[in-house]
């Protein structure tokens, strides 16, 4: 059966299944052909086959990939040509080396021309290809991938994204890169800044397009791309093709092929080789759930998805005190925390990854055998893309729903939009006996994981990479830094040398215990002498210190000395009501005004500060 090519306002659209279905495209050596028994018989396609380079071949060969997927050995043919092509297929199928090949091909670099393949004058400075992403997780995963297809040519691939300090990624640009793998709003801030050049730009790809919609970033992917040529190859990649990312390919490709593969035991929108379970669950029974079916049978690496970020970051502590080797992954995280969860993941020191949906897309980790959807997904996309995240690459693997009863009318939605048989979720609790013999949990297994069983080296024994984080938030809860990043800063810290300044007390102006400038001590005391006795700390004056010089009092023994004026200041609004030349009463009937005593007398004086009131009477009504 020949697949049927068709075009759609102005749109060539190419179908086609695994085996059954596969082009019959010069070149192809696997195209299918009837036997002497009158079957089909098929051959294995190589990406030799495809005509890629032969280093390119090496470096896939070298990680163990030989044979293409059904969306690689459909893309390759077209992409290579040079037109712009539509890729859609379901998640985990390869669709980032159906681009990506492409990609390298038309990247021209230093081992092309040693090879005769290229002039000199065909290189240029700047980047050659550019990869848009919506996600940080994505970004890195797809620039890995391109790293390792282009190590035997030295293709340099750069990943930019928000979250890391601008230097080292300039000063890489500055370097040199030929192929940029970015998010949206760190490549248009570089742009804007002229530190990333994209007038060299030969080829476009924007993978995973549906999500840059519905996160908000078209207004920025069109930015962008007014600012590449207008002669370039476009290609765009999702799993989910909605109606704005078809309007979006009609403004910005030229007459594009849309290729949608299939195999043809998969005809449903999930993936066949993922077995589906949907359980009613009450909420206040999850974590116990969810701890019970972590320790179900052949359970490898697991992942987890919450709706908010809180629910993420609790579920994660709750797992960790019960005995799993937990981390997360969710936006309240910097950066450095959110790579350091991923690497422990995928490095086995973690087995239980508690994320929201900033890692459903993109991540590829192996050996993930069970996806938990803590709380119900959004719409049908997302529920796609969660169980994506398991029975990669042919792999098979285990999807678990949990739906509160609030939350049914929403999966009844999901369910009626991809055709599953899980309209009425069977109500179920961790004792039920179903849910052990559906999973495989042992017998009298509790929701607390077995000390002997508690082998993983955890999340600390991952260490944070200082990325030289942008913005407030923190790297971990409570914006503090965890694990031996907060030890190691404590010991860089230097300890403190300078001695803390000594605040000595004054009243008036004048420093508590000394007598006033002018005045003898009442107390002698021989033992101190004169010359030691510290001079009076300078202050500014204030209100406070104003209003206090001029309430002061005299001993009653002590004769009254002419009246001194007090110094001038600044007048204000309760200022403006007090006296301006009334007589000083008797130092019998009210308190004296400020005033200096007389030389040779004795006078002890006693600073006393006034309480300052909302308006200060005059003085011949205080007497009174």
């Amino acid at each position: 059966m020949v697949p049927r090519t068709s075009a759609i306002n102005g749109r060539t659209t190419l179908r086609g299944q695994r085996s059954s279905l596969r082009p019959t495209l010069p070149g192809n050596r696997s195209a299918p052909r009837p036997n002497r028994r009158g079957s089909i018989l098929t051959t294995t396609t190589t990406f030799r086959d495809l005509g890629i380079l032969p280093e390119t071949a090496e470096a896939l060969e070298a990680v163990g990939i030989i044979t293409p997927f059904p969306i690689q050995e459909m893309t390759l043919p077209v992409a290579l040509a040079g037109n712009d092509v539509i890729g859609q297929a379901k998640t985990g199928t390869g669709k980032t080396l159906g681009f990506g090949l492409p990609l390298l091909e038309r990247v021209v670099v230093p081992v092309d021309v040693e090879a005769g393949r290229a002039r000199p004058e065909d290189l240029v400075d700047g980047p050659q290809a550019l990869i848009i992403v919506p996600t940080r997780e994505l970004c890195t995963q797809v620039s890995n991938d391109l790293l390792t297809a282009g190590k035997v040519r030295n293709v340099r691939v750069l990943a930019i994204y928000g979250g890391r300090a601008y230097e080292p990624q300039v000063e890489a640009l500055k370097k040199g890169v030929d192929v940029v793998v970015g998010t949206p709003g760190r490549l248009l801030d570089l742009a804007g800044q002229k530190k990333l050049n994209l007038r060299n730009v030969r080829a476009l790809v924007l993978d995973e397009a549906d999500e840059m919609l519905d996160l908000g970033f078209l207004p920025d992917v069109e930015k962008i791309i007014e600012m590449l040529p207008a002669k370039r190859q476009t290609m765009l990649f999702s799993a989910t093709m909605p109606g704005a990312v078809i309007g979006l390919a009609r403004r910005y490709m030229s007459q594009p092929t849309h290729i949608r593969a299939t195999s043809p035991d998969d005809e449903g929108a999930t993936v066949a080789n993922i077995t589906q379970h949907i359980f009613r669950a009450h909420s206040l029974d999850k974590p116990e759930l969810v701890s019970r079916v972590l320790q179900a049978d052949g359970r490898g690496l697991a992942m987890i998805f919450c709706r908010t970020k809180r629910t993420a970051a609790d579920l994660a502590e709750q797992l960790e005190q019960r005995g799993f080797a937990s981390g997360a992954v969710h936006g309240d995280l910097g950066q450095g925390a959110r790579e350091q969860a991923l690497r422990a993941f995928r490095n086995g020191k973690v087995d239980v990854l508690v994320c929201t949906d900033v890692a459903a897309r993109g991540i590829d980790v192996e050996g993930v055998t069970h996806v938990i959807n803590y709380q119900t997904p959004e719409d049908e996309k997302t529920y796609l893309h969660r169980i994506g995240r398991t029975g990669r690459a042919g792999a098979s693997g285990t999807a678990i729903t949990l739906v509160d009863w609030d939350d049914i009318p929403r999966w009844q939605l999901i369910n009626k939009a991809l055709d599953l048989p899980f309209n009425e979720p069977e109500e179920t609790y961790s004792t039920s006996a179903h849910l052990y013999e559906l999973l495989g949990i042992p017998e009298g297994t509790k929701g607390v994981l077995p000390r002997a069983e508690r082998t993983r080296a955890g999340l600390d024994a991952e260490e944070i990479e200082d990325l030289g984080e942008t913005g407030g938030r923190g790297r971990g809860r409570g914006g503090r830094k965890s694990g031996p990043a907060a030890s190691a800063e404590a010991e860089e810290r230097p300890a403190r040398t300078r001695t803390p300044r000594q605040r000595r007390r004054t009243r008036g102006g004048q420093s508590v215990g000394e007598a006033p400038a002018g005045a003898e001590a009442a107390v002698e005391t021989a033992e101190a002498p004169a010359t030691e006795a510290a001079a009076p700390r300078r202050r500014r004056r204030t209100r406070a210190g104003a209003a206090g010089t001029a309430g002061t009092e005299t001993v009653a023994d002590a004769p009254v000395a002419e009246e001194v004026p007090a110094p001038r200041r600044r007048r204000t609004r309760s200022a403006a009501t007090t006296a301006t030349g009334a007589e000083a009463p008797a130092a019998s009937e009210a308190p004296a005004p400020e005033a200096a005593p007389a030389e040779g007398e004795g006078a002890a004086k006693t600073v006393r500060r006034r309480r300052r009131t909302r308006a200060a009477k005059p003085a011949d009504e205080a007497t009174g």
